[in-house]
């Protein structure tokens, strides 16, 4: 059970802002001239380079599925993730077949690695 108001709930979740910046990018990904949240690319990624038509979404572990379901509310959470792994391969589905490259990162990785060295790194683009 929830400790505030739905509207104060709707403020407090109204605050958060996006971490998504170029410095949390993998050494070999900082190479690529990637702007974020570039205008017009389907899916809205993260990152891009349209000239290159490359597309890098930061997924977070919470939102796509990766952590532990929540204790309550668990037919809601379960279809929430549901729905974003659908929309993810959706979203990949489309940009690869416009002929994008497309890269995802889970924010866990991002976040253990700050060096860069993932195994997503500028090699395989």
């Amino acid at each position: 059970m929830d400790n505030v108001t739905k509207a104060q709930r709707s403020y407090i979740m109204s605050r958060i802002r996006s971490e998504s910046s170029i410095e949390v990018l993998p050494e070999g990904l900082k190479g690529l001239y990637l702007r974020k949240h570039p205008k017009g690319v389907y899916g809205r990624p993260d990152f891009g380079n349209v000239a290159r038509r490359i597309a890098l979404f930061i997924d977070g572990d919470w939102w796509h599925g990766r952590l532990k379901l929540p204790k309550s509310n668990v037919a809601f959470w379960r279809e929430k993730f549901r729905r974003n792994r659908l929309r993810d391969r959706r979203v990949n589905r489309k940009l690869l077949l416009k002929g994008w490259k497309v890269i995802r990162l889970w924010e866990s990785e991002l976040k253990a690695d700050k060096k860069g060295g993932t195994k997503n790194g500028r090699a395989n683009i």
